[in-house]
């Protein structure tokens, strides 16, 4: 019994205050197997490379699987009634849809447009919308127009349906919660061009393929959300419900769908801008449309055809989500008893201003957009490229043009950058992962995001993967550099977050292939210009959620570091920036995710490394190059997502 309390009493063995930290101890054990590990991995692998050992050749099965499809696609069972029966039922649904968009003219569509957007956001957005969808036809490019809105009107109906699906199964069920979580975690990080090869070797080059790719990319927002709403409704309405003896079907009819309305139509929203996004990427693959008036403008930098094409996709896309997002607050206002057109009369109204308006135009023998009300801006758009070619581009005195601007970041940061991650030995730059991913995240976190870089390697694409991740960083670097002083600016002025807010608006709605065209006018083609169309794209989203992040903190922190006497700057360092971490981490999340999508499609601008070997395998045919390079960019996003994305522990242990 004296023991025990002599034992019980003795001091505990002191442990150095830096150890006290996770982080501390978490790089102290990192530094051990890296001590443990790095003499045998330098003896046996010396070179930066990734050894030839350890490299897979994909590319003889990718081959042989590609041809088997190829050759079996017209003439399987599997093919013949499964895919071959969807591949048709998209054609026929898109060409229905064209049909009926063409049939109803300018003047019906225009008219069906602005009656939608009067039913569920107001009058000011219907004249919005009518004056954008005849900004469009102006522009001369009405036909491209309605082609993609007819593929985007079936993408967002199949995207929706098996988006809410999912949802309802998620949000139902804990088990299908946890299967699919995972599944769309790394749907939501792969780059649009990922899923262009997959549905080309099974549908091959069409709108069947584009229309599949869009719906695969653009379903999981859809999901979350709707997962979301109906794990987030109101427990004691459900209880309520449960009470009067409802039925599992009657409770999700009448309370839980109701209460998620608000994430549905968030969802509705956000698939909307994803499919568009996709559409017009899909070009690629034969979408058609507008999509592949800018791809066949940048093809030949042609700024002029490329800005006239883009324009209607900006104002889709403004239009869109103006329309989607005024809806969800409309939506708002009727629960508070603001009353609006019941459904059923809105429908009957704008079937009769369609059908007048659409009779209307044929009566005045217009049915088509007259020739003569065109405006082509496409020459003195290519008269001001060619000036701003000769002015801009090289003739700036003293700071350079924009070609010396180009040059400079090539030379001086993406070349450095490149040179130094492909002189690093592999098993270093696994190591670094690793540590970076355990640092914010668990021991699983850190084993996935070094499993996926190691996959690169062992793919064969280690050396274009780093140069893709050089400009990724580059790129990051840049907008987290601009993202977060603009962002705090914003949050710390009411004024100029009003200014800023309509140029975010425009910028955050605009598809990925729009921010192409004006990086190409400015520094031509190469690595540089794909890294700042990849800025000017991230650069929004880091921004807002940089804002938020800031106003959101705590009001009675600032107001007792305002007693103490703290000045402005010390209340961001001390105050704000600290409790607003957990936004600043999933602003840098962003960023990388959104970087590295148009980093992929800088490889159409000359960006080269993964994104060319993309290209090239859509371009030529060669699926087996594609697939490793598309492979290749899954696990770059997925270790990426890893990396920057902080993993809640289930535990208050560290892992």
């Amino acid at each position: 019994m004296a023991t025990t309390t002599a034992s019980a009493s003795r001091p505990a063995l002191p442990v150095p205050a830096v150890l006290r930290h996770p982080a501390a101890r978490k790089l102290l054990a990192l530094a051990v197997l890296a001590a443990v590990l790095m003499p045998f991995a330098a003896a046996r692998w010396s070179s930066g490379s990734w050894p030839q050992a350890l490299t897979v050749d994909l590319s003889k099965p990718l081959g042989s699987a590609s041809d088997w499809i190829i050759d079996n696609r017209d003439s399987h069972p599997l093919f013949l009634y499964f895919f071959g029966y969807i591949s048709e039922a998209v054609v026929v649904s898109v060409r229905a849809v064209y049909l009926f968009l063409l049939a109803a003219g300018w003047a019906g569509v225009t008219a069906l447009g602005a009656a939608v957007a009067w039913r569920v956001a107001g009058a000011r957005l219907a004249l919005g919308t009518a004056a954008a969808l005849l900004a469009c036809a102006a522009l001369g490019m009405w036909v491209p127009t309605m082609q993609t809105l007819a593929l985007m009107v079936v993408a967002v109906l199949a995207s929706v349906v098996v988006g809410a699906l999912l949802g309802l199964a998620a949000g139902l069920s804990d088990r299908m919660d946890r299967a699919l979580r995972p599944v769309l975690d790394t749907m939501q990080v792969l780059p649009a061009f990922a899923y262009l090869l997959p549905v080309v070797l099974v549908f091959g080059i069409g709108v069947p393929a584009a229309v599949l790719a869009t719906v695969v990319y653009a379903a999981p927002p859809m999901a979350r959300l709707t997962a979301l709403g109906l794990r987030g409704a109101d427990k004691e309405v459900l209880e309520a419900v449960d009470s009067l003896g409802a039925t599992a079907r009657q409770r999700l009819l009448t309370a839980r769908l109701p209460l998620a309305r608000k994430e549905l139509l968030l969802g509705l929203n956000q698939t909307i801008m994803m499919a568009l996004s996709m559409a017009v990427i899909a070009s690629v693959i034969g979408a058609g449309g507008l999509g592949d008036r800018v791809y066949q403008a940048l093809a030949s930098v042609d700024v002029g055809a490329a800005l006239a094409a883009g324009i209607p996709i900006v104002l889709l896309a403004v239009v869109l989500d103006r329309v989607t997002a005024a809806a969800g607050e409309r939506l708002g206002q009727e629960r508070h008893g603001v009353r609006a057109l019941p459904y059923a009369a809105a429908a009957a109204v704008a079937a009769v201003a369609v059908t007048a308006a659409a009779l209307a135009a044929r009566l005045a023998g217009r049915p088509d957009w007259p020739a003569g009300w065109t405006v082509g801006i496409a020459e003195p758009v290519d008269r001001a490229v060619d000036w701003m070619t000769a002015h801009l581009y090289s003739g700036v005195p003293y700071v350079g043009g924009t070609a010396d601007w180009a040059g400079h970041f090539t030379t001086w940061v993406l070349d450095p950058v490149r040179s130094g991650l492909q002189w690093l030995p592999w098993w270093s730059v696994l190591l670094i992962v690793a540590a970076l991913a355990w640092l914010i995240g668990t021991w699983r976190t850190a084993l996935t995001a070094a499993c996926a870089m190691a996959a690169i390697g062992v793919l064969g694409v280690w050396k274009p993967s780093l140069d893709t991740l050089s400009q990724v960083l580059a790129a990051v670097a840049v907008t987290l550099v601009l993202g977060f002083a603009t962002g705090i600016a914003a949050a710390r002025s009411d004024r100029f977050e009003k200014l800023l807010r309509p140029v975010l608006d425009v910028f955050q709605t605009m598809p990925q292939f729009v921010y192409l065209i004006p990086v190409v006018a400015l520094f031509g083609v190469g690595r540089a210009p794909a890294v700042a169309a990849a800025v000017v794209y991230a650069l929004p989203a880091v921004v807002r959620i940089t804002a938020q992040g800031l106003r959101q903190v705590d009001p009675a922190a600032l107001e007792s570091a305002r007693s103490l006497g703290a000045t402005g700057a010390q209340q961001l360092r001390q105050v704000q920036l600290p409790l607003a971490r957990p936004a600043l981490l999933l602003a840098v999340n962003q960023g990388v995710v959104l970087v590295l999508a148009v980093v992929i499609i800088g490889g159409l601008v000359g960006g080269g490394a993964l994104g060319y070997d993309v290209v090239f395998g859509l371009a030529q045919g060669d699926l087996a190059t594609g697939l490793v390079a598309g492979i290749a960019i899954v696990c770059l996003g997925l270790t990426l997502d890893r990396v920057t994305q902080p993993t809640r522990r289930r535990t208050g242990k560290e892992a």
